[in-house]
């Protein structure tokens, strides 16, 4: 399905921070806000990390559920949570993600190095994760970092079946320190490798930081979907930061309808993701 354009908004991320980064939106009337906004520009998923009083990233369980809460009363985006939370957070918390009871969420296929540090993916997490959301109908995005990461997801889909809805969609994280480069001869090189999967999956790419036009130009032409905010990037160009993950969701959006692929609106991204 390339007629239209699945756009992603990921606004906050768990690295930035809001004292260095003020448009950050980190409270919930922020998150909020900033999900109306982006909807009615053509997001139709938001893509969520939580933050603590402090700012400080949290998997605090109360906050996520009083999170999907709101942004379900106030919007018709897809919620989509991360289980990657910020590097450090343990394996169990990762896991309880799942208790507030998203639409979507994340699932990393394996460990990366991340800038200084580990992000870290055991099999047998990655196993667990995948099997909770197929029992409790929660779908996944698969989050790749590097091209061994689409083995890893084949083998999975092979043992364990497909997700929850049936359908496959896969997100190309591109342009971290340790994974795979913001390019596009990656980008295709990955693409290629979505032959291995089932019929019909779709993939989102994301570029971060410097990258992120680059990724979002290759996914484009190459039949991909958007993902796009200040988790991934807070410059919108050189020398000049995002004043708001709006100016980041217009720039897609007027690419996707430059591109004759309009985004599209909740009600078609919830059948193409098997929602």
């Amino acid at each position: 399905m390339t007629t239209g354009t699945l756009i992603t908004v990921a606004p906050t991320g768990a690295e930035s921070v809001k004292t260095e980064v003020p448009a950050l939106p980190v409270t919930l009337d922020e998150l909020v806000l900033t999900a109306k906004e982006c909807e009615a520009l053509g997001a139709s998923v938001i893509h969520v990390h939580v933050r603590d009083d402090e700012a400080r990233p949290t998997l605090d369980p109360g906050r996520l559920r009083a999170t999907v809460a709101a942004l379900r009363e106030s919007t018709d985006l897809i919620v989509q949570l991360s289980t990657g939370g910020a590097v450090t957070d343990p394996e169990a918390d990762r896991l309880a993600v799942l208790d507030a009871a998203p639409d979507m969420a994340s699932c990393t296929m394996g460990t990366v190095n991340f800038g200084d540090e580990v992000f870290l993916n055991r099999w047998e997490f990655v196993v667990e994760l995948h099997t909770r959301m197929q029992e409790r109908g929660i779908v996944p995005e698969y989050e790749i970092f590097d091209l061994g990461h689409l083995s890893a997801l084949q083998r999975l889909l092979g043992r364990y079946g497909l997700p929850h809805g049936g359908h496959v969609h896969v997100d190309f994280v591109m342009g971290v320190p340790g994974g795979m480069p913001g390019t596009t001869a990656t980008l295709v090189a990955a693409q290629q490798m979505l032959r291995e999967l089932p019929e019909g999956t779709t993939f989102s790419a994301t570029g971060i930081g410097r990258t992120s036009l680059a990724v979002l130009l290759a996914a484009l032409s190459t039949g991909g979907h958007l993902r796009v905010g200040m988790e991934d990037t807070v410059t919108y160009a050189k020398g000049r930061q995002v004043e708001s993950n709006m100016q980041l969701v217009a720039r897609a959006v007027g690419f996707a309808q430059l591109a004759q692929r309009p985004p599209l609106n909740t009600a078609e991204a919830r059948v193409l993701l098997g929602l």
